[in-house]
């Protein structure tokens, strides 16, 4: 049997084993896409939905149309009954048709279709489902219809060739995830989804008992404390395809539910698991787009790819990269870099080769655009035959031209792009965005190549508002051996054992070896203000695993959504994902998240507080 239930080429299951009464009312013999030349004089039976419907003079031709592709077929007065003559057609109408198959005039056939050599002559038309006008056109000419239009409608939607192919695209690669990891003796185990909510880094998506009035459960961010207790238990390989959810801000390639390629390995060290990626990842890439990915991939310090590219998920496509200048403002006399860098921000620069041939314009456009990320302005200058050109100009006569040509490698013809601030997340994060549209200006960012790489020596925590540690991933990361003593005096300085998966400016993947001691979790949650009580109300289950024999361990999860999306090369995770959430978390299908009744509040003992009314003007 084939993958689609079928038997030969397109007859269900089962069909050729009917009796003689079934037969005679057979619902389907053959999907639309199932028949060839070989199959002249067949009598068959076909179900599908209206494509393009012709009319030539009384005699109709349709392209009926399933996922498996489309037949055209033949409504001549002569050949059909009465009842079925009568007929009136409209697109997107479910019909059974009975018929037989005809090869097409000469001259008339179609090579850009499977079916093309062949047409079904129908002798019965049934409508099995009507359907009204159309909001919008379902073929691949219709227009641009907006995305809250297709998702409210989204059965229609997924009707279309393009939307089709992104499912099966995806059904392919779960298929080839799961298939590499039964091959290397992983096992799939499910976790729980209705589990106790425990510090993760994201807001969780709290569930109201019944059972136990006023306590909650929590969907989980990611399965990750069930699959180290999973390496307690023994399973030293484990592998899962898991839901996930974070009550977090969304944007294009995030959404509240999303799937996870979840994998855990016990007696490992941080190659051992990047290996194994590595290998599914060139494999998933060979089959499903034929394109050869070497290996192993570049890897990049964090601190070296925040300097270099601004962000720990550089797009390597393009080889632009930032370039600090604060080692050189003795030479450049211009006083709002001096200060942003003595406020304890940043000064960095962009050198955009042969970028002197921009208008003032672009330049302009550019400045708009990371002023939307923060920074205050953009600051530039070319590189003219003999002498600079632009705002800068004036800073840069003598050694201050001398150190910029040294530190960019500035040619005639270049452009340098600067920003400053007080603030070195903004200098950062605006001159990340700034890289990747200058290169996609540049036509750097090829949508058929797919750069890998990772980023590794994470620090265990980051700062937060006050000053306090955080942990940077989550707080089962284990630290590096190295710095594990300066855990309390030093923590901001302590490196973790962790490795995100990068792909075309897309973390896909994060991951890291685990803490497997007990006293070393314990220090770590202290250090993030979780005390020994706090510890034992949310993680006793946890921290008891790791007293009884807990071997060294360490995994990742990847995102399986994202992977689609840069696969497809689209630019929004939401068409990779069947009933997607809009930005603002709801769904343009079902119209969720809804009210309740009153009664089905009071059985989870709950009231809702009084809105807020706006003050009256």
């Amino acid at each position: 049997m084939r993958r689609d239930g079928t038997r030969g080429r397109g007859v269900p299951a089962g069909a050729e084993s009917r009796s003689g009464r079934e037969r005679t009312r057979m619902l389907r013999s053959h999907t639309c896409g199932a028949l060839r030349a070989e199959d002249r004089g067949r009598t068959v039976v076909l179900i599908g939905w209206v494509g393009a419907l012709r009319d030539h003079g009384g005699v109709r031709f349709v392209d009926l149309r399933d996922r498996y592709g489309r037949t055209q077929v033949t409504l001549h007065p002569d050949h059909l009954v009465a009842d079925s003559a009568a007929v009136t057609l409209r697109a997107e109408q479910v019909l059974r048709v009975e018929g037989t198959v005809e090869a097409r005039p000469a001259g008339m056939q179609n090579q850009k279709i499977s079916t093309g050599e062949i047409e079904v002559i129908a002798t019965s038309v049934e409508v099995l489902g009507d359907c009204p006008p159309l909001p919008f056109e379902l073929d691949e000419t219709g227009g641009e219809v907006s995305e809250e239009l297709r998702f409210q409608y989204r059965f229609l939607d997924m009707r279309r060739e393009a939307v089709k192919r992104r499912f099966i695209f995806r059904s392919n690669l779960l298929h080839e995830m799961r298939s590499f990891f039964h091959e290397e003796g992983f096992i799939e185990v499910e976790t729980p989804v209705l589990t106790k909510s425990t510090p993760e880094g994201a807001r969780d998506f709290l569930v109201p008992s019944r059972l136990s009035p006023g306590e909650f459960y929590a969907l989980p961010q990611s399965p990750q404390l069930f699959k180290q207790i999973l390496m307690v238990a023994g399973f030293d390989r484990y592998v899962q395809v898991v839901r996930c959810f974070r009550d977090e801000d969304l944007r294009a390639d995030r959404q509240p539910e999303f799937t996870q390629l979840d994998l855990e390995l016990a007696c490992v060290e941080e190659n051992d698991v990047i290996e194994v990626v590595e290998r599914l990842m060139v494999r998933i890439i060979s089959r499903l787009r034929g394109i050869e990915v070497p290996r192993p991939f570049p890897r990049i310090s964090y601190a070296e790819s925040v300097a270099r590219y601004g962000t720990d998920a550089p797009d390597l496509r393009s080889a632009l990269s930032l370039v600090s200048i604060e080692d050189g403002l003795d030479r450049i006399p211009f006083d709002i870099f001096r200060r942003a860098v003595q406020a304890g921000g940043a000064a960095k620069g962009l050198r955009v080769p042969g970028g002197g041939e921009w208008s003032r314009k672009t330049i302009t456009e550019l400045e708009t655009f990371v002023k939307n990320y923060g920074a205050g302005g953009l600051a530039w200058v070319k590189r003219g035959p003999g002498e600079w050109v632009g705002p800068l100009a004036k800073f840069l006569e003598g050694a201050g031209g001398e150190y910029i040509i040294e530190r960019f490698g500035a040619a005639v013809g270049d452009l340098i792009l600067f920003v400053a601030d007080a603030s070195r997340t903004v200098v950062n994060q605006s001159l990340a965005q700034l890289r990747k549209e200058v290169a996609r200006r540049e036509g750097q960012l090829d949508p058929n190549t797919l750069s890998l790489a990772w980023v590794t020596e994470f620090p265990l925590f980051d700062a937060d508002d006050q000053g306090n540690p955080t942990p940077c991933h989550h707080p089962f990361t284990a630290p590096h051996p190295e710095d594990i003593e300066r855990l309390e005096s030093a923590p901001l300085t302590v490196r973790a054992r962790a490795y995100d998966l990068v792909l075309n400016g897309f973390e896909i993947g994060g991951g890291s070896i685990r803490i497997h001691s007990r006293a070393v979790q314990e220090r770590v949650f202290a250090r993030i203000g979780i005390d020994a009580e706090q510890a034992r109300s949310k993680f006793s289950f946890l921290l008891e695993a790791l007293r009884h024999g807990a071997p060294p361990h360490g995994g990742i999860a990847l995102g399986v959504d994202r992977v689609a999306m840069l696969l497809l090369g689209d630019a929004s995770i939401r068409e990779v994902i069947a009933f997607p959430k809009t930005q603002k978390g709801t769904c343009p299908l079902t119209d969720a998240p809804g009210p309740v009744t009153a009664e089905q509040l009071g059985e989870l003992g709950l009231r809702l507080a009084p809105r807020e009314r706006p003050p009256s003007r």
